[in-house]
């Protein structure tokens, strides 16, 4: 994303690579701190907050679970200056966090953002979309006289299909699936992490997990040719992966939700015997 002066950038709430690490008393005040500071700094310069946007479960950044109470302190720090907390749920909603349906959840079930964007896994590979918003929200936008128009919106045979993937969700348990194959994966590469030093972290939670490779311990400096090895190689094995994070070294593992025990051990099976292979 490029930083403008309209758009200014907080720094994520990476607890691996970032500013405040695993190691920091309070890493979750440390990193709402930082967005206060980027609020009071737009305000400095005359200007008023609007939102702010954040994945649940920023992706693209490196697979990156917030700290718990994040999201909370940062919240009251946005509704203070007059602006509205977005949460994006469009990779990581309906369920696929596993111990929730969406994955601001994690964050306390005392937290509700005030708009939620949502999409991918409610169209199951057909282009759908949606939105919810508080009701104060909805209400302030009704108030302004301005109607809403949406060239696509409201199309019934997406709206079909997306009434069709929640009663698939519904009636497949897939959410309580995510949980249980996801805790499956996570103690599996965690064993990797144990037997591999590539692998510095693993990180997630149900079927949204990453996997940063680095260099070394030490530096923590990322893998990105090794990582772009893995992924090839694992595509010779008809598994296809891709990496995120700003150096692209993180795995990034978020199958289908009907992905199984069996697939687990298969993925698993051929990323060791690759990364064993890799140290020969």
């Amino acid at each position: 994303m490029t930083r403008s002066c309209h758009s200014p950038q907080a720094p994520l709430p990476d607890t691996y690579r970032g500013l405040y690490r695993e190691d920091h008393p309070n890493p979750a005040e440390a990193y709402a701190s930082e967005v206060k500071r980027v609020v009071s700094s737009a305000q400095e310069q005359g200007r008023q907050i609007a939102a702010f946007f954040a994945e649940s479960l920023p992706s693209v950044g490196g697979q990156i679970v917030p700290p718990a109470g994040y999201f909370p302190e940062v919240a009251e720090h946005i509704r203070k200056a007059g602006g509205v907390f977005v949460a994006d749920e469009i990779q990581v909603g309906f369920g696929r966090v596993g111990k929730h349906f969406w994955a601001f959840q994690l964050q306390g079930e005392d937290f509700v953002p005030d708009i939620v964007t949502m999409g991918k896994s409610i169209g199951n590979g057909h282009p759908v979309a949606c939105v919810a918003t508080t009701q104060a929200v909805a209400r302030a936008f009704e108030a302004t006289g301005v109607e809403y128009f949406n060239t696509f919106g409201g199309n019934p045979v997406s709206c079909a299909v997306g009434l069709a993937v929640l009663d698939v969700l519904e009636k497949e348990q897939l959410q309580a699936h995510a949980a249980c194959v996801g805790s499956f994966l996570m103690e599996l590469l965690q064993q990797q992490k144990a037997k591999h030093p590539i692998i510095g972290d693993i990180r997630g939670v149900g079927l949204f997990i990453g996997v940063d490779l680095i260099k070394d311990e030490a530096t923590r400096m990322p893998a990105t040719e090794e990582a772009d090895y893995l992924v090839s190689r694992m595509k010779e094995n008809y598994i296809l992966l891709s990496t995120d994070g700003p150096g692209r070294n993180v795995l990034k593992f978020k199958p289908p939700m009907c992905f199984s025990l069996d697939n687990v051990q298969h993925v698993v099976a051929k990323l060791d015997a690759i990364l064993t292979g890799k140290k020969k």
